[in-house]
Order: C-alpha cells, then structure tokens, then sequence
C-alpha cells in the first residue's frame, strides 16, 4: 500500500460513492476505480461490495477503515509539524541565565510564549554568574544566553534587553540608610560585600573601577558566593553590598536599604546573547517575541 491508495480508498469509503470520492480528490472515476481494485489485488481481498446502485465496505474493508485513517492522521501531523518547525512555531530553545535580576525577564517570555507559541519548548539553566551562562553558548550547549559581560567571544551576537543601574543595600542601622541617593565618594567608610571577582560577575569589577575613580580602595570585609548571600550577610549588618536596580525591585527585608547610585555610567545593562551562525527558526522566534517585551531594571 502506498500513501495515494489509503487517500482513495478512504474516500471512497466515507463517501461510499465513486462519483462524490473522485469530485472529492479531484480526479476522474476510472483512475480511482483503477487504484481501489490494484489496493485489492495487492491485499487479495475486497474491501467494496458495489453494483449499479450503492458501494458498501465489506469486512475487509472495514478492518482497513480504522487503520488506514490512523495513518493518515500521523502523516497529516507530521507534515503540520514540519511546517510548523520551518516557520518557527515548534522546537526546542535552550536558555541559561544568571542572577535574581534576570529572573522577571525569563519568566515573562516563558509566560508569553506559552501563551502564543506552544509548540516551542523552552529548556531553562540558572546559572549563577554570566561567564558560566556564556561558555555553555560557546560550547553549543546552550543557544541563549542573558547576562552582563564586559566582551562576548567572536561569532557570538548580542542584544541589550533589559536597561539597569546601580544600588547600593545598606544596613538599616547605617547612618546613610535614610539617603534617597549616594556617590561613591560618600561610600568611602563603608564595609563592603563583594562577590567573588574570578567567577566572571561585573559587580567586582565595577565596585573596584568606581572606588578607585572615587580616590579609594574598597574596604572588603567579606565575599560572597551569591548576590542572595550578600543580601543575607548585609541583612545581618555584616556591611554594604553594591548591587543592581533591578535586585532591588525583586528582593523585600525590613533589615536593610536599597540606595540609588546615579552619575555613572555603570554598563550593566541585561544582554541577551546567541550564536550568530544558529539558523534556528524556533531561536528567531524567541528573540522576535524578546523585543516584544516591556520588562524594566
């Protein structure tokens, strides 16, 4: 049997007319008769009883019926899956992402996609800092990737996602808690949090460049392995930790202070990154329905 002979002969078995079945398959009588009769020797049964009056399924063809439709179910389905596939409607995308501040942004184009592409399947990694989310993408086991990096590697393509600034959380027992913004040049006697400079995370990096533009050296009095660490250690009043905006809008304790740090220009801004050469349709979705999001830092 081949695919053309279940078409006919389901049609003609829904129809039970030869007439209606070739109008139906846009063909003419004779070659349909000729295709249910070579169906028949090929099965050596008959699957009609037909006379000059009516078409009726014998036994045979009855026990064909529901096979033959399942068949052409799955042919139908995967011919709707690779056209969905070359329009970007269905696939496999695999995100990583790193920090809390990423968090509203992922969840909000998971949330959106599952709303108006279904058929893509989003396959989430938390990462803890972004050169981690970054060499996955590299080494092709990711294909998006959102973080802050100060350079990407060759052939990786970047787009900025997300615009944010810098805070710094203090104590509440702090004598600056009550500032509705600060400089780093006021934050010279401060205690500070850091998180660690060699895990590729550009808060370090920042806090040392603007110390330094502000005439001092950091006084680090503790590393953290986290951004939700460093909260914690200054939730205990253990010292100060600079941190970004949109931190500050996803994380509530009465123990501390978020302070805005205007007047520098920070870069750290959320990217989201991907491999130029990545043709995948399902990927060009995605990041079509990423600029359609409104999400703030």
């Amino acid at each position: 049997m081949d695919i053309s002979q279940l078409r006919a002969f389901l049609a003609v078995a829904e129809e039970l007319h030869f007439g209606r079945a070739a109008e139906r398959l846009h063909m003419a009588q004779p070659p349909l008769s000729r295709t249910i009769q070579q169906l028949e020797r090929e099965l050596n049964t008959r699957l009609f009883e037909r006379n000059t009056r009516s078409v009726r399924l014998t036994a045979s063809g009855r026990a064909l019926l529901v096979s033959a439709q399942e068949v052409i179910h799955t042919i139908r389905r995967a011919e709707e899956s690779v056209r969905d596939a070359a329009a970007g409607e269905t696939g496999l995308v695999r995100i990583s992402f790193s920090g809390i501040s990423t968090y509203p942004l992922v969840a909000a184009l998971a949330r959106s996609l599952r709303a108006s592409k279904p058929g893509i399947q989003l396959e989430l990694s938390s990462q803890t800092f972004a050169l981690p989310a970054m060499r996955l993408l590299v080494n092709r086991e990711t294909d998006l990737a959102f973080g802050r990096w100060d350079g990407v590697p060759a052939g990786i393509a970047v787009e900025t996602v997300m615009h944010d600034s810098l805070v710094v959380a203090v104590p509440l027992t702090n004598a600056i808690a009550q500032r509705t913004e600060i400089s780093f040049a006021e934050l010279h006697d401060e205690k500070f949090i850091s998180l660690p400079p060699h895990e590729g995370s550009v808060m370090p990096e920042r806090l040392r460049r603007f110390t330094r533009s502000a005439g001092y050296i950091p006084d680090i009095v503790q590393i953290a392995p986290d951004t939700q660490s460093a909260l914690v250690l200054v939730s205990a009043g253990v010292g100060s930790h600079v941190t970004l905006a949109s931190v500050a809008k996803n994380v509530t304790d009465e123990n501390f202070r978020f302070i805005p740090i205007p007047g520098v220009d920070a870069e750290v801004d959320l990217t989201a990154a991907w491999r130029a050469e990545d043709t995948s349709r399902a990927l060009r979705a995605v990041l079509d329905h990423l600029k359609k999001l409104e999400v703030s830092g």
